[in-house]
Formats: structure tokens, C-alpha cells, sequence
């Protein structure tokens, strides 16, 4: 569905939070515009000028290109919920709304919209603040931090299981404020956050005292000690200030987790931490210790204050980076824009088996090229299994091209790709045989 002017300029501005109370005020929830679904070719836009400015100003590339790739997988995998239901932030506010609201204020009201605004950002607050200093909600934040670059695509790269902790944190709201409000501003709160991943914008002038800007959310990102748990502002930056989270930038900031995770496989950057949370409680002997594992702070061991400590970096940690040749960095591209291109499709599919099926499909395409990017000895196989899941689907209907020019070209690259796969594994079959005789 193409979008005219106005529908250009609101999508836009939405990415600022600069829309006006008149213009996105809607008295019931089915009449909200998908502010979010409609962002991506804004997203995109954005990035590639990024890329362009930031070569201009350091003559490198922001970042390499399996993160980039990794940052932009982690975002469609948060978003794959959404396409076989409403949001359960949404879905618990609406039910709280119709059983128990003590209030109902009006919908079309400015004050309504400003207040919602401050109170959406407030409860962000509280929602990111638990996600750095409860370690079971920090298993699903992680995945936002895995990145050891800051730039835009970074933005992208959300966890699929936070939505279904933060919901809780909205709720009081729900006595008051209508639904259509609040899934208006839960929408704007999201995408403002978009464009600070940046290092192109250095500062903001008087902004920097109101606003959550580039230059406070780089600390944020920052695994030095300076940065770790400050700066957890949404829009606004003030309620950092006001409970004394917030830190201004000044030495080089160092961007990832404490403990870099050295991975571009996917579903284990979404996954790993909970394991990991498991393994540690194991090791404590009583009840109090094994609980505190989960409801301290990631850092915690038995006899350390809640949040526990840090250990200081050294501003010469260098990010994952494992050199892959240009024809592979290629081939990622190309598959990368293909699985894109599916994700963009199924958006607009009925058949829930299929929209099913085809999220299937997406987690092993996510796999399998993790598995390439992070140079595995079974990647070969999985992906030979891939392309031939692929081709498959291409024969039956179930894959086309977005454009109908480009359906041949499609069917014959994965084709190709599927025999090269064969022929690789084939030769190393081959290979170990002539070494075992």
C-alpha cells in the first residue's frame, strides 16, 4: 500500500514524537495508525545516510556487516509475535481498561495526549531501569546491548521476550487513560528512540538538559564504568536526573555487554542469558541465594550489594569481527535482502498455518546464516538444508519475489546457491575419506 504526502511527513515526524495531539488522537484502538509497521522505509532511508555520513566523517564503515545483519534479524525476531496477535502490552491495557478504570478521560483531549506522554515516558523509565537491575528481565534486555558497534541498525536490535515482561508496567495507567492514547504514545515512545543510536549527532545544545539524546544514550550503551546503569530515559532524560541515573559522555565509550557474548547466531543472542542465569543459580547452595540470581542485578554473587560491581575496560577492546571473505559477505547480502523482503510479505498474509510456516522458515534462515557469519564447521550443512527448504517453497507458491520481474532471477540464484552447498559438502565428505584411508 503506497503512501501520499501526509501519510510521508507523519511517518516521519513520528520518529521525532513531533506529531500534534490533533493529529493522533483516535477515539478507539483499531483506528491507530501502525505507526511501527510503517516505519521501515524510514528506518532504511536513515540508515543508509548514516553509513554515508559517518564515512565522511571517519572513512570507515560504522559497523560490519554481520552485525548489521544481526541487529536487523534480532528486530524482525521481536516482531514476529505481532504478526499472529496483538501486542500483550496492548492486549493486558485494554483489559484492564474495560474491568477496573476508575476514570475515563476524554480521547480527544490535549491534556489527555500530554499526559500520556509524560506517563508512557515514566513508565519506560521504570521498565528500563528493571530490565539493568533484575537479572531475569536483563536476559531479555541483553539482546539490545549484544551489539558492540552504535549506529542506527543497532536501534533494531530488540529482545522478543521483554514485551512480555514490560506490560506490567503500564497498567496503572490503565484506570485513567484510554487505550487509544496509550497505544498511540507506546508506539511514538518506541520509534523516538530509533535515531539516538547514532554517532554522527555529537550534541544538542539546550536539548541535552530535556531530551534523551544521541549523546546520552551513547553513555548508555557503554560497558565502561563510567556508563554501566545510567541513563534510562525514553524521551525525556529528567527522570534520570531526578533519581540519579544520569551521567553525561566524556571518555571514549566502549559499547557491548561486560561479558561480550562473541556471537552473530540469533535465537542464542535471545536466548543464552537465560540458560546462563540457570547455571549460576545451580552453582548456590541455599533457596535466598539461588532467588537473588534471578531478582539481582545481572552482576550479583553472594556477598555483594545487589547490583553488584563491574570490572573497568580498558577503551581498547576491539569489536567481533570475523574478517569473512567478500564473496561471503555478499552472499549474506543477498540472502539477507531476500528474507527481508519475505518478512515485508508475510505482513500482509491471511493464512495463519502459513504466516506460521513461514516464521518457521525465518528462524532458520536467521540460524543458518548466523552459523556462516560466526564461521561454524556445521554451517555448511545447515545451510545446504536451508536453500534446499528454500527452493522447495519457491516451487510451491510459498516464496515469490516482490517483484514480479525479479521471481526467475530469485528461483536461479537459490538454485545455484542450493548446488554450491551440495558440491561443498560433497568434497568434504570426499576429503575425509581419502584421510581416514
Amino acid at each position: 500500500m503506497e503512501m501520499d504526502e501526509k501519510d510521508i511527513s507523519t511517518g516521519l515526524r513520528a520518529l521525532f514524537y513531533m506529531v500534534t495531539p490533533n493529529e493522533s488522537s483516535f477515539q478507539h484502538v483499531d483506528e491507530v495508525p501502525q505507526y511501527t509497521r510503517q516505519a521501515p522505509p524510514f528506518f532504511i532511508t536513515l540508515i543508509l545516510l548514516e553509513m554515508v555520513v559517518g564515512w565522511m566523517q571517519t572513512g570507515k564503515p560504522i559497523a560490519s556487516i554481520s552485525d548489521g545483519i544481526t541487529s536487523v534479524f534480532a528486530g524482525i525476531i521481536s516482531q514476529l509475535p505481532s504478526l499472529l496477535m496483538r501486542s500483550v502490552e496492548l492486549t493486558s491495557y485494554m483489559y484492564v481498561w474495560n474491568h477496573f478504570h476508575l476514570v475515563a478521560l476524554p480521547w480527544d483531549s490535549p491534556w489527555t495526549w500530554w499526559l500520556a506522554f509524560l506517563a508512557v515516558d515514566f513508565g519506560y523509565y521504570w521498565v528500563h531501569r528493571s530490565a539493568h537491575e533484575v537479572a531475569f528481565i536483563w536476559a531479555a534486555h541483553q539482546v539490545h546491548h549484544s551489539s558492540e558497534y552504535y549506529n542506527l541498525s543497532t536501534a533494531l536490535r530488540q529482545s522478543l521476550a521483554q514485551q512480555f515482561i514490560s506490560w506490567v508496567f503500564y497498567l496503572p495507567m490503565a484506570l485513567a487513560v484510554p487505550p487509544s492514547v496509550f497505544a498511540v504514545h507506546i508506539e511514538f515512545n518506541l520509534l523516538y528512540q530509533f535515531w539516538i543510536h547514532t554517532e554522527v549527532i555529537k550534541d544538542l545544545g539546550p536539548l541535552e538538559w530535556i531530551l534523551n539524546t544521541p549523546s546520552h544514550h551513547r553513555v548508555h550503551h557503554g560497558r565502561n564504568l563510567y556508563c554501566i546503569d545510567k541513563n534510562y530515559g525514553g524521551v525525556l532524560i529528567i527522570w534520570d536526573r531526578l533519581f540519579g541515573t544520569f551521567a553525561p559522555e566524556k571518555d571514549k565509550v566502549v559499547y557491548g555487554l561486560v561479558f561480550p557474548i562473541k556471537t552473530f547466531e540469533s535465537l542464542n543472542i535471545q536466548f543464552y542469558y537465560y540458560w546462563y542465569l540457570w547455571r549460576k543459580a545451580s552453582r548456590y547452595n541455599t533457596l535466598s541465594e539461588k532467588l537473588s540470581t534471578f531478582s539481582n542485578g545481572p552482576s550479583w554473587k553472594p556477598g555483594k550489594a545487589r547490583l553488584g560491581d563491574h570490572s573497568e575496560v580498558t577503551g581498547k577492546e576491539l569489536p567481533l569481527d570475523h574478517q569473512l571473505s567478500l564473496a561471503t559477505r555478499f552472499y549474506l547480502l543477498i540472502h539477507f535482502l531476500l528474507v527481508l523482503g519475505l518478512y515485508f510479505k508475510v505482513q500482509m498474509m491471511q493464512s495463519q498455518l502459513t504466516v506460521l510456516a513461514m516464521i518457521g522458515y525465518m528462524l532458520l534462515t536467521f540460524t543458518s546464516l548466523g552459523f556462516i557469519m560466526d564461521r561454524r564447521p556445521s554451517a555448511a550443512i545447515l545451510e545446504m538444508l536451508r536453500c534446499a527448504v528454500m527452493v522447495t517453497m519457491q516451487s510451491y507458491g510459498y516464496i515469490e519475489a516482490i517483484l514480479p520481474s525479479l521471481a526467475i532471477p530469485a528461483q536461479t540464484f537459490v538454485s545455484l546457491c542450493l548446488l554450491y552447498w551440495v558440491q561443498h559438502n560433497v568434497s568434504q565428505l570426499v576429503r575425509i575419506k581419502n584421510k581416514s584411508n
